[in-house]
């Protein structure tokens, strides 16, 4: 690179857009014809750039998170989820549902500290003999839907993304802001939820990469059979009785075939099986892919959630 237009853009800061973008093109000019196909390839790829996008898609989807808390209950569950209700109340310690996509650390600590919310429960009424409550969820953190868009899936361009239980819409909205997928659909037989992910997509005009279908996952074959890529974040486990998770997962297991598209599941698939009775051999479905759960250093950082995140690659 012909390095005589160097120290003059390096002064110039705080660019309006067209200098901004004419400084670019003036700096692409210097570079020698061997490498400019490689620079620009690594323009079109890399990640380099996120730190300059990031901040405004995490502040969408906060938003987003807002103005779902304003439509949901404290516990972010509604009537209708009868079996998942019951189900969480059958637990041998107490548990409450706090949804991890609307409410992070900071926020629960703030709801304690207004009375709001508790992290332990008395173990005999009236006394100081406390213990910490249960904590479950059914929706991602942004920690989380960054970790598998950024550092579990590949580059998802042209590719078909199936999230099976979308529920308020989380890994769809993420797939839209943190991926350049060309399709998001999520399956949701709840259709108050349906409602609720409808509300986001058009307030923030989604609509052109989301697709929600209000329906069971057990009558779209179709979209199976032609997903890239299908998520499923504790999917069957509270909504589903046994049986029913089962012909779910055999259904599950007979369209999701594309060889070489992907499955990312929470838990992971043996633990999901663990109890039900199926006849599917995992062998020769799937191969789990290893992950790297060390990309983030911090140490605020909840590794636990991190490692229940699985990866599995259609055989």
């Amino acid at each position: 690179m012909r390095g005589a237009y160097l120290p003059r853009l390096a002064l110039c800061c705080n660019m309006e857009f067209r200098s901004a973008q004419q400084a670019i093109l003036q700096l692409i000019r210097t570079v020698t014809p061997a490498d400019l196909p490689a620079l620009l390839e690594w323009m079109r790829t890399t990640r380099d750039f996120e730190e300059f996008t990031q901040d405004n898609n995490d502040t969408m989807l906060k938003n987003i998170a807002e103005d779902l808390r304003n439509c949901l209950p404290l516990e972010s569950m509604l009537p209708s989820e009868h079996l998942a209700l019951q189900k969480i109340q059958q637990r041998p310690e107490p548990t409450v549902h706090v949804d991890a996509f609307l409410y992070d650390e900071d926020f629960i600590d703030s709801l304690c500290e207004e009375g709001k919310m508790s992290r332990n429960y008395c173990m005999v009424c009236g006394s100081h003999q406390t213990a910490p409550l249960g904590f479950i969820s059914h929706s991602f953190s942004l920690m989380e839907l960054k970790f598998i868009y950024h550092h579990v899936l590949p580059d998802l361009s042209g590719k078909l993304l199936v999230d099976v239980g979308s529920r308020l819409g989380t890994v769809l909205f993420g797939g839209y802001l943190y991926s350049s997928a060309l399709q998001l659909y999520g399956v949701e037989l709840n259709g108050d939820f349906c409602k609720l992910q409808e509300m986001i997509i058009e307030k923030y005009q989604f609509a052109d990469r989301i697709k929600v279908l209000h329906a069971d996952i057990c009558t779209q074959d179709s979209l199976l059979q032609n997903a890239d890529v299908v998520i499923m974040n504790n999917v069957f486990e509270y909504f589903l009785d046994e049986a029913e998770q089962a012909r779910a997962w055999e259904y599950i297991s007979h369209n999701v075939r594309k060889q070489g598209s992907l499955l990312v599941t929470v838990p992971s698939l043996e633990e999901s099986f663990s109890g039900l009775q199926v006849n599917i051999q995992l062998p020769f479905w799937v191969e789990e892919v290893p992950l790297n759960y060390d990309v983030y250093p911090e140490k605020d950082i909840d590794r636990e959630a991190l490692e229940q995140i699985h990866l599995y690659k259609i055989l």
